[in-house]
């Protein structure tokens, strides 16, 4: 093992420790201060966001925005490259793929194969598929401390090769099994190009802002541009390509009344539910019951050779 796996497994190790120190204290804590650990999904930085759009596209051309709404702003308005990059979705398109997994730590081959097994869960119903390899991975798994997050869809291609795409802090073979369900899952619909589901307009409207300040200051430690940027801030409209809201969707956060409006819950998700498959199916639609020998993009160790480009300046921009 070399000194920077050791490293990741001591720290991985300690924040395994501190939580269940935290834990064991906790018979003191509110119902709130116990609330569960929320996502935080990541995004790339804005030196970033013009290359990652053109990638978008290139992989899947539905992804570039739909630029008809506007044309009633007049045959002078032209929309700058980042103002296209943020409108710019990051569905992987309708030809049936496989996506490789990697973990950044040793990792035992049970935990992978149950980590994985939950991530196709996804599967069931679409045309992405996720597979180990020993190799790099296009996704990459790290257990270390920082949360639950994740990269959305095509995005990871744009990430150093040094670094996770998705992170499960603490995952062990002893974490319940609907937690694999809750995070593993709705975290690898942040990888197939979800986006958070409470974020939908119609969701973001019924929260109070200011208890919603109080609320995931005490029960998360989030600052007020956190929970602007993770809760309060609405999706774009005219870069979703879904359903109705939906509050049962793994892909919703559980929020409770006591920062909506009118004290209502919004319930979240805490499994894939049939609108959620239905979506996946309609826009990664499987090939029938055929399964996928192979896919010409992807090589034995899970390199997919129409990105490699990408690689190559990905870590100096990352780290501008």
């Amino acid at each position: 093992m070399s000194n920077i796996e050791q490293l990741r497994e001591a720290l991985l190790r300690i924040s395994e420790i501190a939580a269940e120190a935290g834990s064991a204290a906790g018979e003191g804590y509110t119902a709130e201060i116990a609330a569960p650990a929320l996502c935080t999904p990541k995004s790339l930085p804005q030196s970033l966001l013009v290359a990652a759009a053109k990638t978008a596209t290139d992989i899947n051309p539905v992804n570039a925005p739909m630029m008809g709404p506007m044309a009633s702003l007049g045959a002078d308005f032209v929309l700058e490259p980042l103002q296209i990059a943020v409108l710019t979705a990051k569905y992987w398109g309708p030809t049936p793929r496989r996506l490789s997994v990697s973990f950044m730590e040793s990792t035992p081959s049970a935990l992978r194969d149950r980590i994985i097994g939950h991530m196709n869960a996804w599967n069931q119903k679409c045309g992405v598929q996720f597979v180990g390899t020993n190799g790099l991975g296009q996704v990459r798994i790290s257990r270390a401390p920082g949360g639950y997050w994740s990269y959305l869809g095509t995005d990871i291609f744009h990430i150093p090769q040094n670094r996770q795409t998705m992170n499960l802090q603490n995952f062990t073979m002893n974490t319940p099994e609907s937690e694999f369900k809750r995070v593993v899952r709705h975290e690898t619909g942040h990888t197939l190009g979800f986006p958070h589901e409470h974020m939908r307009r119609q969701l973001v409207a019924l929260i109070d802002r200011q208890k919603a300040y109080d609320y995931f200051l005490r029960t998360q430690n989030w600052s007020q541009a956190m929970v602007d940027a993770q809760v309060l801030t609405p999706l774009d409209d005219q870069s979703i390509m879904g359903t109705a809201p939906d509050q049962t969707s793994i892909m919703c956060y559980q929020l409770p009344g006591a920062i909506t409006k009118n004290g209502q819950p919004i319930i979240g998700g805490v499994d894939i539910n049939a609108t959620d498959y239905a979506f996946a199916a309609r826009i990664y639609p499987k090939p029938g019951a055929a399964t996928i020998e192979h896919d010409p993009l992807v090589d034995a160790e899970g390199f997919d050779q129409a990105t490699d480009y990408e690689w190559s300046g990905s870590a100096a921009a990352a780290s501008a």
